[in-house]
This record gives structure tokens, sequence and C-alpha cells, in this order.
């Protein structure tokens, strides 16, 4: 298993919410005291996490033969990159350097990526589309446990990703082609454990006891409530 936050201890008495999407009251909210990591570490894991997303789609547009294809997934690129420059922003308004935050996450991140690639563009593009999601509402649970820094933090992450277009450049191929929706079906099954796998990972390393295990369900539950939305919207069984 991959594991993001093995670097840092965490200080004890760190809080991990899950907070409704919008924010708008603690209704929906669920503590996990000293589960999350420690806020340098969160910031660091979250730029390079979306750093890597512009460069998967980077090398997307690359192999892309359609234009309308570069053109759309150009999108998702500068999406993900807004994210990234304003995760550094905010790193370096706390007086720290991005670069040593996000280098110990460059290994580990770097090989879920290349593990969550397809051998085909479609692959890789749903894999963008259905990790990205799933870590952006894992990090959007995580948010409510550093005051103001997660508030900027959820204000970024929430910000329009853009990943509809690929999902019109998915949808298009199962349109013309049915095949597509078996494969593609499998290849979001295989995607969403791996990305589950990592998420577990981040709250303690060495793995969770079985109090932990009743605490953290509720999140992970809706965290599938949602790729379960997203695999539907698309067509896909989840």
């Amino acid at each position: 298993m991959v594991r993001w936050f093995w670097q840092r201890r965490r200080p004890p008495g760190r809080v991990l919410r899950l907070r409704s999407r919008d924010e708008a009251s603690d209704v929906r909210r669920v503590d996990f005291e000293q589960l999350a990591p420690d806020v340098a570490t969160y910031l660091g894991q979250a730029a390079y996490l979306q750093l890597g997303y512009v460069e998967t789609i980077s090398a997307l547009i690359e192999r892309s033969p359609e234009l309308s294809h570069k053109e759309s997934l150009s999108r998702a690129a500068g999406a993900a990159l807004l994210k990234h420059q304003g995760l550094v922003d905010l790193i370096r308004d706390r007086g720290e350097d991005p670069l040593r935050l996000m280098l110990p996450f460059r290994e580990p991140l770097d090989v879920f990526r290349r593990a969550t690639h397809g051998a085909r563009a479609l692959e890789t593009m749903l894999s963008v589309h259905i990790t990205a999601g799933l870590l952006d509402d894992f990090y959007l649970s995580l948010s409510g446990s550093y005051g103001d820094t997660g508030r900027r933090v959820a204000a970024v992450l929430r910000a329009d990703a853009d990943r509809s277009a690929l999902v019109g450049i998915i949808t298009d191929a199962i349109a013309a082609d049915d095949e597509w929706r078996s494969i593609l079906s499998m290849w979001g099954r295989r995607l969403v454990g791996d990305t589950l796998l990592v998420a577990r990972g981040a709250l303690r390393p060495g793995g969770l006891d079985l109090a932990d295990e009743k605490q953290v369900e509720p999140v992970f539950t809706q965290l599938l409530a949602a790729h379960s939305k997203r695999m539907t919207a698309i067509g896909l069984d989840a």
C-alpha cells in the first residue's frame, strides 16, 4: 500500500471532521481525534497531488490525435494547475517553502499515479476523474481540522475542476462503442480500491484499530456514495 503521510508525526488533539459540501453548518460533522496529519504534511501532499494531475493530463494532451480532445483536456489541466497554484500560494502565505513541503511526497504519489494509469487513454482519463474526485472529497473531509488554513484549502478544492471535459470524451466513446462501458466500469472499480487504500493510509500509518474503523466508516461511506454518483453520471456501473 502506498503511504503518503508517514514522514511526519501528528501533534495530539488533531481533529478530522467530515463537513457538508457547503460548510454551512456542522450538522453532518464526524470527529476523528488524532487521526489527521499535521498541517504541513496536509498542504505539501495536497499541492503535489494537484501537480501530478497536471502532468498526467498534459501527457494525455500530447497523446491525443484529436484537436477537440486536446482543447478539452487543456481545460482540465489548467483547472488542476490553478488548484496547485492556490495551494502553493497558501503555503507561501504561511511562510513555508512549497518545494520543501512537497518533496517527501513526490516518490509515493508518482508511484500511485503510475499505478492508476491505464493502458489506453480513456482509462487514464477515467483515472483522473475518479481518483481526483475521491481525493478532493477526502481532503475536504480533512479540511475542518485546520481552522482558517483548512477553510482556504476547501475553497481551492471546491473550485471548478473542469473535469467535465474528460467526462464528455468518455461518454462520447461509450456512445460510439458500448464495449467501452464494461471495460471502463471494471477499470473504475479497480481505481476506487487503490484510491481508498491511499486515503486510509493517510489517516494513520500502520493501520487503524477497531475503534478507529468505527469512526472512519461514515467518512468512507460518503466518499463511496459520491463516487457512485460520478460513475452513474458517466453511464458506468460503480
